[in-house]
């Protein structure tokens, strides 16, 4: 059976009435968007409210996130309140092609990606695994909408999906500012892309992040970026 919660150093995350459980895509996201002048952040389908709780560890930024799926939001709301950073995350039910509270300097997103024709017979983890519950273009829609001038929005998607993904962005000018292409193991392809987009063409920042760099044993970089969240590292 799932553990139904995920300990970290600084807090708890409950997920077991959640789709989307607890992994390493949310961990990598919440570790890496840049906060550092944070101060109003959106988390675009927060689920569990993971994303949220890591961010609001790492800066005193105000942290507003949303999820259509009402189990969710109801589990990241108490996820929330029972962690040190109460007063600062706010989790509310909405539809984001809808949500229009303001502007944020912060957006962050592990959105649904999974394309296929065949659907898992699970209503709840289909809505949050495949892109039907939100579309790329909604999505981007969402972030020109929200962002301010001068903001910034991260995603974490699949390699393969990089290109459309980043042609939709530029239609709406937001442009890749920086990339983590990120490894599983030394020597193979990367499976996953962190991204960061602005209003403003500039040279994308590239690099790369090797998760373990032997079997059942994380890399430097890896522990490094996780620190201050994995228990036991």
């Amino acid at each position: 059976m799932r553990n139904p919660f995920f300990r970290f150093k600084q807090f708890e995350v409950w997920h077991d009435r959640c789709a989307m459980k607890v992994g390493t895509d949310g961990v990598l996201l919440g570790a890496w968007v840049d906060v550092t002048r944070s101060r109003q952040v959106l988390d675009i389908g927060t689920g569990s409210g993971l994303i949220a709780l890591m961010i609001a560890q790492r800066c005193d930024a105000r942290i507003t996130g949303i999820d259509i799926d009402a189990d969710a939001v109801g589990q990241a709301c108490e996820n929330a309140d029972a962690s040190p950073w109460s007063e600062r995350i706010h989790i509310s039910r909405a539809d984001v092609a809808e949500f229009n509270e303001g502007k944020y300097d912060t957006i962050v997103s592990n959105p649904p990606f999974f394309c296929e024709q065949v659907h898992c017979p699970d209503r709840q983890r289909n809505a949050a695994r495949h892109t039907e519950s939100l579309t790329f273009e909604c999505l981007l829609d969402a972030v020109k909408r929200l962002l301010t001038d001068d903001g910034s929005f991260s995603v974490i998607l699949p390699a393969g999906l990089i290109g459309s993904f980043t042609t939709s962005a530029a239609e709406r000018h937001l442009y890749a500012s920086r990339r983590t292409d990120i490894l599983t193991k030394p020597g193979v392809l990367p499976k996953r892309v962190l991204l960061t987009f602005c209003r403003s063409v500039r040279a994308c920042d590239t690099d790369s992040l090797v998760i373990e760099s032997s079997p059942r044993t994380y890399s430097p970089e890896f522990i490094q970026l996780i620190k201050d969240f994995y228990l036991h590292v």
